[in-house]
């Protein structure tokens, strides 16, 4: 087997006719089943210096100053998690906080964050911080629709007008020139939910002639408004029209109303992506989705005007009956409410049913009365394993976690999608879930130097153990470390060394280059 080595800017092949000098290296992972991230896997040795690797294959010739026996283990590159709510805990003033070890525990070196339409366009100021405030993981950042409709339009159901769509896309565009991922959206959410796909488009323009994604919570994963089919076919038509990629953040078919869907929505991506479209999508491996109690059961037309607004409504007489009603169809949708977990708050670990026969109310007023106190974050099982499994088996789906506080899916997806997808119900092949929670994404969003176990890439690694490797993560206890993640280098650096932390920050903020030319 032929070895690559990085010496300088000048790789060579130990298959040459001069032989090497020995070269020494930093760190020698030894012995362990690697898969690269777009080859078969087989059994050698990955060799780091500094913040790169320098080897991979076999280790003649190389002498070096640490060796990690990686005999059994697999070893993969760093896992990339594309759509997560983890801006709070990077920009922490804790640095115990911002090493994340939740993600690191489980492989995963690299999140994007600003989903659902929540990026700051500050993102000079997103990226920056971590010069000051150093983290455990790289991260990449998207800006957000809803930010930029909330700093422009405030939260009110109107088109903005053409002086504020300008302002809007200004804002887009420098983002953008500051290093966004792309444009990203939360369509389902009110005031995001008010805008037309027209307004959309306008944006994802500005974010497309820069090389940027358009990554979207599409409007309806159900049958609250225009149907999980429209959904796709709306963001589908933002990318096509706003000239860029289109990404469906957390695929699923959610609800009663549309299990069984996701043979019919597979279809209509695989048509888009064989007429040329450039369509992906990412999805979590677990049943139970996660969003709040408002936006699990409240009305849009409720939720005009943020929540001062709603609380009104909820003392307006000549409102209850309609208000009443559409929560009642939304929790049939989501299943009833023996099937609505609420995770935080003074009802925390509780289901709606529970806390509705605690009040002695009917479950719609016992979650007025919740909501009155604050809107907890919510888990409804809502989703069919048939459904889940044949989005998974998409080579377009890749691995994430939409991680949000409250819900397992932050300690445990990438864990959980081994342990369960791959080695209980093989669904896919331990190759197809490791090239889908690194090369794939890093190769979509454009992350140079992340994704592969290759010579000269940016030694982001995972070695785990295949026979421990899973999510201890529950509902009921959702902030538990996942168990077999061996060994963790972020940039060269053990952030994760014999199981345990070690305390390293050596994540980088990653600022997408837009195309040239575009942000004079």
């Amino acid at each position: 087997m032929k070895i690559a080595l990085l010496l300088g800017t000048a790789a060579l092949s130990l298959g040459a006719a001069a032989p090497l000098p020995p070269q020494k290296v930093d760190l020698l992972i030894r012995g362990g089943t690697i898969y690269t991230g777009s080859d078969a896997p087989f059994v050698g040795d990955v060799a780091v210096k500094g913040d790169r690797i320098v080897a991979v294959g076999a280790h003649a010739n190389l002498i070096a100053a640490r060796v990690i026996d990686a005999k059994g283990m697999i070893v993969a590159p760093g896992f990339i998690d594309p759509h997560t709510h983890m801006g709070d805990d990077l920009a922490s003033t804790d640095p115990k906080k911002r090493l994340i070890p939740a993600f690191l525990m489980q492989g995963v070196t690299t999140a994007f964050i600003g989903n659902d339409g929540g990026g700051s366009p500050d993102l000079a100021k997103v990226l920056g911080s971590a010069a000051s405030k150093p983290v455990g993981i790289n991260y990449a950042a998207w800006v957000g629709f809803g930010a930029v409709r909330e700093r422009v339009v405030g939260e009110d159901a109107r088109d903005p007008t053409p002086a504020e769509l300008e302002r809007m896309k200004g804002l887009v565009a420098g983002a953008m020139c500051q290093g966004a991922l792309g444009l990203s959206t939360g369509l389902f959410y009110a005031p995001q939910s008010f805008a037309k796909t027209e307004e959309v488009i306008a944006l994802a323009k500005e974010a497309g002639k820069r090389g940027g994604s358009y990554d979207s919570h599409i409007r309806d994963e159900s049958s609250y408004t225009v149907g999980l089919a429209a959904a796709i076919d709306e963001a589908i038509r933002i990318g096509r029209e706003g000239g860029l990629p289109a990404h469906i953040s957390h695929i699923k078919a959610l609800g009663v109303d549309v299990q069984g869907q996701a043979p019919a929505i597979i279809a209509k991506i695989d048509a888009a992506r064989a007429r040329g479209e450039k369509v992906t999508a990412n999805q979590y491996p677990w049943s139970a989705s996660g969003t709040s109690l408002v936006a699990s059961l409240v009305p849009l037309w409720a939720q005009d005007g943020g929540r001062p607004a709603l609380l009104k409504r909820f003392d307006d007489p000549a409102l209850t009956e309609k208000m009443h009603a559409g929560m009642v169809e939304n929790l049939r949708k989501r299943g009833g409410a023996g099937k609505l977990l609420i995770v935080e708050g003074k009802y925390r670990n509780r289901y709606l049913d529970a806390v509705a026969k605690e009040m002695k109310l009917d479950p719609v007023d016992a979650a007025i009365a919740v909501i009155r106190i604050g809107d907890p974050g919510t888990v409804s099982f809502n989703q069919s394993e048939a459904d889940i499994a044949a989005f998974m088996r998409q080579p377009w789906v890749m691995t994430g976690s939409d991680a949000s506080g409250g819900h397992p899916r932050v300690y445990g997806s990438f864990a959980r999608k081994y342990d369960k997808y791959v080695k209980a119900d093989h669904v896919i092949t331990l190759r197809q879930f490791i090239e889908r929670s690194s090369a794939l994404t890093a190769d979509t969003f454009g992350l140079e130097g992340r994704g592969h176990l290759r010579a000269g890439a940016f030694a982001d690694v995972v070695v785990f153990d295949p026979r421990t490797y899973a999510s201890r993560a529950t509902y009921e206890q959702p902030a538990l470390l996942a168990a077999g993640v061996r060994t963790v280098l972020v940039n060269g650096v053990l952030a994760v060394d014999r199981g345990a932390m070690t305390g390293k920050a050596a994540g980088r903020a990653l600022a997408h280059k837009p195309t040239p030319g575009t942000c004079n």
